[in-house]
């Protein structure tokens, strides 16, 4: 028999239920016969979803969050009890997705003015000020916040990391995405704080450290709108061709190639061209390193295998994870909660190949991700440095695997996010309940390595650790420390 007090314990987690479910805000509503057709898509599709996770564990959550949604919510609750569900699955590309849901549960979910006045990093549970918007001095870059409206940083963290998407157990990937750098027009913390307190909109009222040290005193700050002189322009807002990356110089023998994004699905940049060009210049330049940097790179297309063509002088074959999917074909009746860009993933037909009753193995051909890289030219022969964090869960995940694993360069500065076990993604549905309105990102296909692998993102060669005082000196010590590489 379940006990559901240790499942909801487990699964959702006790803050949930005393913080965001004790402050409804809205209408509430019923969105029960919502969470059957989550579990059957769920189960039939998600090829990830009992790899951190077995059948009894999943089950119980199911149950769990059916019980949840069985009672009447408000329409931010269902979201956040959902987005805790989603979390459990310990995999990097299911949540409920800011930038798919609708217009309506936009409105009412995202777009109050209740975002703090400026950005910030985690250092440990440490929350330190990068950036600062609220016009009073003593937020300056370097500044520890220690507590907002009375709850210590440390404690919030804690609470929101149980809502943050990653694979596995890595747990540096959900840091990174509870950190507000202005990169995304939503920001995870931003969501998740003002759904499970929505007491931000009044404002804030703050403990600080000044960077140095020194006394900890009050600040009471505004909060601001998600559009006001803090989020960045989602990518598809952007200029379609405007270059996505940059080539700069340290010196004459040292190139950097700063690379923020590979998210470049809508771009109608020649980002092959332009690295074609790049590492023409760099021969003629006779530079000796080349610094790659990925930092704040989660990832998209698989931009590095051009990069790594010009470092290889004979084709380089890459690991053999087998790459699966749940189902051959999706059953009807699931389709009209499904979207999707390619209605192809619908029906794998003779690519998917059974491998016992519930998994099958997707043939090379079913997608264009190259067994092989092929060498091409200029071939450039010097120093490789790959600057890399836990944000690269994704594409730049496999890169860094890649280069590290085939000794292409040094990997520098933080581990990554993502997972050795393997991620899931390549192709999606786009799940919608119809009751709640809420729609879910779905991946199809899992990519599983061939021998057991730690549950464990990549570890750099040389690790190097920010402080709030490189912070406040507005230093670099990552590049630094590729600068200075012997």
């Amino acid at each position: 028999m379940i006990n559901r007090r240790s499942v909801l314990g487990g699964a959702f987690g006790a803050s949930l239920v005393s913080s965001a479910w004790a402050k409804p805000h809205g209408e509430a509503r019923g969105f029960g016969g919502d969470i059957a057709i989550l579990r059957e898509a769920y189960q039939t599709l998600h090829p990830g979803l009992y790899r951190y996770n077995t059948r009894a564990e999943m089950s119980a959550r199911f149950e769990a969050l059916a019980q949840v949604w069985s009672r009447h919510q408000t329409l931010p609750q269902a979201y956040l009890s959902l987005s805790q569900f989603l979390a459990t699955i310990k995999c990097g590309h299911t949540y409920a997705n800011f930038y798919n849901q609708s217009d309506a549960v936009h409105q009412q979910l995202f777009a109050a003015r209740d975002r703090l006045p400026f950005h910030f990093v985690w250092l440990s549970e440490r929350m330190v000020v990068t950036a600062n918007m609220s016009g009073d001095p003593r937020l300056a870059a370097g500044t520890e916040v220690i507590s907002i409206n009375g709850v210590r940083c440390a404690a919030l963290l804690r609470q929101l990391i149980a809502f943050a998407r990653a694979d596995g157990s890595n747990d540096a990937k959900r840091r990174s995405l509870l950190e507000v750098q202005g990169a995304d027009e939503y920001e995870t913390f931003d969501l998740f704080y003002s759904l499970l307190h929505p007491e931000a909109a009044q404002g804030f009222s703050l403990r600080v450290r000044p960077a140095g040290g020194g006394r900890v005193g009050r600040v009471e700050v505004s909060p601001i709108e998600r559009t006001q002189a803090r989020g960045g322009a989602r990518a598809d807002a952007l200029d379609r061709s405007a270059p996505a990356w940059c080539l700069a110089y340290h010196g004459e023998r040292i190139a950097r190639l700063s690379m923020p994004g590979w998210a470049l699905y809508n771009s109608d940049w020649d980002w092959r061209g332009f690295l074609a060009t790049s590492f023409e210049e760099l021969q003629a330049r006779a530079v000796t390193r080349l610094i790659v940097d990925l930092r704040g790179n989660e990832g998209g297309l698989d931009c590095g295998h051009e990069i790594i063509a010009r470092l290889i002088d004979r084709d380089l074959p890459l690991a053999a994870y087998e790459r699966r999917v749940r189902c051959q074909r999706t059953p009807d009746h699931l389709n009209q909660y499904l979207d999707t860009w390619d209605d192809s993933f619908r029906n794998w037909g003779d690519d998917a190949i059974r491998i016992d009753d519930e998994s099958f193995r997707l043939r090379s051909s079913a997608e264009s991700v190259a067994p092989i890289i092929t060498p091409k030219g200029p071939r450039f022969r010097g120093e490789v440095a790959v600057l890399i964090d836990s944000s690269n869960s994704s594409a730049t995940f496999q890169f860094a695997n890649i280069m590290k694993t085939n000794g292409l360069g040094r990997l520098i500065g933080s581990p990554t996010g993502g997972n050795l076990r393997g991620i899931n993604g390549g192709a999606f549905f786009f799940l919608r309940l119809p009751l709640s309105g809420l729609e879910c990102d779905l991946p199809l296909i899992g990519t599983f390595p061939p021998t057991p692998m730690p549950d464990a993102g990549i570890e750099p060669d040389v690790f190097v650790a920010r402080s709030a005082d490189d912070i406040a000196a507005g230093r670099d010590t990552v590049l630094e420390s590729a600068l200075g590489l012997t």
